[in-house]
């Protein structure tokens, strides 16, 4: 299955470059592009890309925001977005506002390649160092926020468990090596931890277990 892109930059040399990397594979296509925000949430509309690959500062409309509206729009819309260092700081908005995952800037052709099709998979992509960055902004949020902490009564004792380790960045396989469990049984309670918490994939529910306090920076 061809995985199809919009590829949302303000700079034109940007675009296209990425626009030349990603079709010169064979299960990437590059279906349209967009110079600011605003025109990323029509041309999404329009195209119905399996991915959208977002930059963050731009002129009309912001990445946060774009992404935002496009989530709004279609709940099964799938973002990711291409961040710098010195963009860390957004990195927890966007993931607020629906984005499914981070790459920096600074990434291979394969990596983009293969974060793309991660995403389109349905799993969540986090850089290390983003990822880093992402646990000092929960640092600064303090106690965990009550509605978050309400909602675990919901899950069992080894959906909490799992919950705890999909923060943490960890693959189906290797929570499954850590519980010595099947990778099916993995995924079953992955999918019952979304429904039940209503949330749309592991990014957000990455997410919701900082806020709830399942897992705490530097645990």
């Amino acid at each position: 299955m061809t995985v199809r892109v919009l590829i949302v930059d303000d700079q034109m040399m940007v675009r296209e470059g990425f626009s030349v990397l990603l079709n010169a594979q064979p299960d990437i296509e590059v279906v349209g592009e967009a110079e600011d925000g605003r025109r990323a949430v029509a041309r999404t509309a329009e195209l119905r890309p399996d991915v959208v690959l977002m930059d963050i500062r731009m002129p009309e409309l912001n990445g946060l925001e774009a992404t935002r509206e496009i989530v709004a729009a279609d709940a099964d819309a799938k973002v990711l977005v291409l961040t710098t260092f010195d963009l860390d700081e957004y990195v927890y908005q966007a993931l607020r506002a629906g984005a499914s995952g981070f790459l920096l800037k600074d990434c291979s052709a394969r990596q983009l390649a293969d974060g793309i099709r991660v995403v389109a998979a349905g799993e969540a992509l986090l850089a290390p160092t983003v990822t880093k960055r992402l646990i000092t902004e929960f640092s600064r949020m303090g106690a965990p926020r009550p509605p978050a902490v309400e909602r675990l009564s919901d899950l069992t004792e080894r959906e909490t468990e799992v919950l705890a380790l999909v923060a943490q960045g960890l693959s189906n396989a290797e929570i499954a090596g850590h519980l010595v469990v099947a990778d099916s049984t993995v995924k079953t309670h992955v999918s019952r931890i979304l429904v039940k918490l209503g949330l749309r994939d592991r990014t957000q529910a990455a997410v919701f277990a900082y806020e709830a306090g399942v897992v705490t920076p530097g645990r």
